[in-house]
């Protein structure tokens, strides 16, 4: 019994080491990836456009949180100096990948994730966790954005809480001034 015991541990590992070898090895394409994330997102948070637009596509699309949709560089050029510099401050989390980009043909790749951006909007500052798609696709040797949509939660996001809290303290004064109101008119009656 006790020469079983380490022949059968010799055994799970030749095994366990056979599967390991069986795994293929990642394709060099992912951490082609993992490095532009990286100038990427020192590119946003530097809030250098220009360093931005080389790491694009001419002709890439993105569609923001606000529903307005760019088409290429000069445009997301305009939108960016118009409400990217004013109201973005940076991240809690940068964008991080949920998995490995899906890489098609070697040249182009899908990658989802998430991300907490920080905002300043009409003077307050707000956390929006951030769901995101990027399309990257590989042009002379290197990778570009050529597709971006960003969203947040419709239905639970900094900016409705706040709203529904208005409303809320609104409504509570507002029964409170009909409560007064009524009373004061019944006391009018009744003397």
């Amino acid at each position: 019994m006790k020469r079983l015991l380490p022949a059968s541990l010799g055994l799970l590992l030749t095994v366990g080491l056979g599967f390991a070898q069986d795994t293929p090895p990642e394709d060099p394409a992912h951490e082609e990836l993992r490095a532009f994330r990286k100038e990427i997102v020192a590119a946003i948070v530097a809030g250098d456009i220009e360093a931005q637009l080389k790491l694009a596509s001419p002709d890439v699309v993105v569609t923001w949180q606000n529903h307005v949709v760019c088409r290429g560089h000069d445009e997301l050029r305009k939108f960016m100096k118009e409400a990217g510099t004013d109201a973005f401050k940076g991240y809690k989390v940068e964008p991080e990948a949920d998995v490995l980009t899906v890489l098609h043909g070697g040249d182009t790749g899908i990658s989802t994730g998430r991300s907490v951006g920080l905002y300043d909007v009409l003077g307050k500052e707000f956390e929006f966790e951030n769901r995101w798609t990027a399309t990257l696709v590989k042009e002379d040797g290197r990778w570009l954005v050529a597709g971006y949509h960003v969203s947040l939660n419709a239905l639970d996001n900094p900016i409705l809480s706040g709203a529904t809290r208005t409303l809320s303290w609104g409504a509570g004064g507002s029964a409170i001034v009909g409560l007064l109101v009524g009373w004061l008119i019944g006391k009018r009656k009744r003397a």
